[in-house]
């Protein structure tokens, strides 16, 4: 089997880079750009290996495309991943080196941050390419956007499982409470909700539980809290074979990525009657809000454009209802079908 059959013919582009100066060895994947360049984050982390890394950015870049298709934004889908430890690897010499790898690509691929990178590591990367936003001096961390975008797709959420979308006395458990954690937290304590949170930093949870009057439970325990909404908002494949019988709640919606370990738990999820809000579709509020610094930044408009994830969403549950499909299935057909066309609008002209 070649490269190409290997990779599935779907990505394309697959860029390694390399700088021996200052230590760089990072991995560019581009999915798509049928609906525009292909934007997506600069995750630096230590991969076990390299071809763990490559999995991670062909598996990411993937995402980015069909996030950025069902919020219905002008881009295709791409990642980066550098390989290192952030905390010691991370240099700006090094950052600058990704800068110009970004460079080369000539505005295909438009980078920001994500996990073990910031928006002052964006500020060095800008110092070498003009394709790379979510910088300081734009619109920063994307976050709270995030977290916004999540509390509104969880009204359609409440919506679609109780015919009312206030989440007013709901009960909801969210599992992390990090940046777009707490956020949201914040967001449901002001509403009026019920919650119980749970994080691996225990004195955070703690913390940020005393501030809104949250219950807290262990990391361990929060996937098996009765409630009506679970919010996984931390690390992804969260449902998987053994969380799957553990969970007693309605409806799943949260923040974190990749939240189904195989499709197969997604469609367990149905057959359960727990309704899954597809993570890409509810956790695009931080790509919106990058993607509005292509076009000087307003936050006003980003907030916006976040709080239509809900209609979104419905349009998701609607089409899943039609076709007798889980979510996820109706999501990536939305996704895949704006994809396809555009490419085949890209082939015609």
């Amino acid at each position: 089997m070649g490269v190409f059959d290997a990779l599935g013919g779907e990505y394309e582009t697959i860029s390694f880079h390399h700088d021996p100066a200052s230590g760089l060895r990072c991995i560019i994947a581009i999915y798509s750009t049928a609906l525009g360049p292909a934007l997506g984050g600069t995750r630096f982390w230590p991969f076990e290996s390299e071809e763990a890394a490559l999995r991670d950015v062909l598996r990411l870049s993937r995402a980015m495309a069909y996030k950025a298709s069902a919020a219905g934004l002008a881009l295709g889908g791409g990642k980066a991943v550098v390989i290192g430890d952030p905390h010691s690897a991370k240099t700006p010499d090094l950052l600058r080196a990704y800068g110009r790898a970004v460079e080369r690509l000539g505005g295909s691929y438009i980078t920001t941050a994500d996990v073990g990178t910031t928006s002052e590591d964006m500020d060095v990367i800008a110092t070498a390419t003009n394709f790379v936003t979510g910088t300081t001096r734009g619109s920063g961390d994307p976050s709270p956007v995030t977290a916004y975008g999540v509390w509104y797709g969880m009204k359609a959420v409440a919506e679609e499982a109780w015919g009312d979308p206030s989440l007013s006395g709901r009960h909801v458990a969210v599992q992390g409470t990090g940046k777009v954690g707490s956020g949201l937290v914040r967001h449901l304590a002001r509403e009026g909700a019920q919650l119980t949170i749970a994080d691996i930093d225990a004195t955070a949870a703690e913390a940020l539980a005393a501030e809104v009057g949250a219950d807290v439970v262990s990391a361990d325990e929060i996937t098996r809290v009765p409630c009506d909404i679970f919010a996984p908002c931390a690390l992804g494949a969260v449902v998987n074979d053994s969380t799957l019988p553990a969970f007693k709640c309605r409806a799943i919606a949260g923040a974190a990525n990749n939240q189904l370990e195989r499709p197969d738990h997604g469609r367990a999820l149905a057959d359960g009657s727990i309704l899954y809000a597809p993570d890409y579709v509810i956790n695009a509020g931080g790509l919106i809000n990058v993607e509005d610094e292509l076009h000087g930044y307003d936050p006003d408009r980003a907030h916006a454009a976040a709080a239509a994830i809900a209609d979104r969403l419905r349009n998701v549950f609607a089409r899943a209802k039609s076709e007798s499909i889980p979510p996820f299935e109706a999501a990536d057909r939305i996704a895949g079908e704006r994809i396809r066309a555009a490419a085949v609008r890209d082939r015609t002209i």
